[in-house]
């Protein structure tokens, strides 16, 4: 028979010996299983953009889940812009949405080209008008001085991608309005010629108007994103751009480090 300082060594290592025990990780909930499942194959190139996935029905059956947890897997991969789906015809690979950069000016002739697709700019106005309130403002000038204005769409593999309102301080830029915007972006021409110092981004989830929805070949009920940006060196604004993205047809975003620089490549 053990004594008691035995048996209290006996209960005090039980404790111990359980808290070591690795807890098992717990497992993916279904639903998760099929979506990991899906975009696993998306992102490996054997589902391509614009082919017919399995059914809620197919994957039913291939994973031996309710009908509600397949609805919820091939939703909530839409709500991701992973996939497409169309009442009463099935679900499919969404097509690659080019993403930008938020951290640096790009050149988007550049960066379309680079995919391997053409690029095109559609110049729909090159003008001097008189400044509003908020152009004036954002600009620091006088309500009604001179402003250069210029508006272009531009487009990938002839899909307008971006439509570019952009306003431009004289001053800064004197010939501005005698280049051709066709050949040289406007942001391109700038960055050339008026090094910036500061610059300001500002993101919008906004409705086209019915002309912006026209210009860029579109369903004025569809979002879009806006980016609004103004430039400046030393201190004195340069420019000021609204750049209008169709949110099926774009992406905007950016990769930094932790020390807030920008990584590119």
């Amino acid at each position: 028979m053990p004594t008691p300082t035995t048996r209290r060594k006996t209960h005090a290592q039980l404790p111990a010996s359980r808290s070591s025990a690795t807890a098992p990780a717990p497992a993916l909930a279904l639903y998760q299983q099929v979506k990991d499942f899906i975009a696993r194959k998306i992102q490996d190139g054997s589902w391509a953009a614009g082919q017919r996935l399995p059914s809620e029905h197919e994957l039913v059956a291939q994973f031996g889940i309710s009908r509600m947890t397949a609805n919820r897997a091939l939703r909530e991969l839409a709500e991701q812009g992973r996939v497409v789906r169309v009442a009463g015809v099935g679900s499919f690979v969404a097509e690659d949405r080019p993403q930008s950069t938020l951290l640096q000016i790009a050149n988007l002739a550049s960066e379309i080209r680079q995919r391997g697709h053409d690029y095109r700019c559609d110049v729909l106005a090159v003008e001097r008008v008189a400044a509003s309130l908020e152009t004036a403002a954002a600009l620091d000038l006088r309500t009604g001085e001179s402003v250069f204005h210029a508006v272009c769409v531009h487009r990938e593999n002839g899909v307008p991608v971006q439509l570019e309102d952009r306003y431009v301080n004289p001053r800064m830029a004197p010939d501005f309005t005698r280049q051709d915007f066709s050949v040289l972006q406007p942001s391109e021409y700038l960055v050339r010629t008026v090094p910036f110092d500061q610059m300001e981004h500002v993101i919008d989830a906004v409705l086209p108007t019915s002309e912006q929805a026209r210009a860029l070949e579109m369903d004025p009920a569809q979002p879009c994103l806006l980016l609004t940006r103004r430039t400046w060196t030393r201190g004195v604004p340069v420019t000021m751009v609204r750049c209008l993205h169709p949110a099926s047809r774009y992406r905007l975003g950016s990769r930094f480090r932790a020390d807030g620089n920008p990584v590119f490549g």
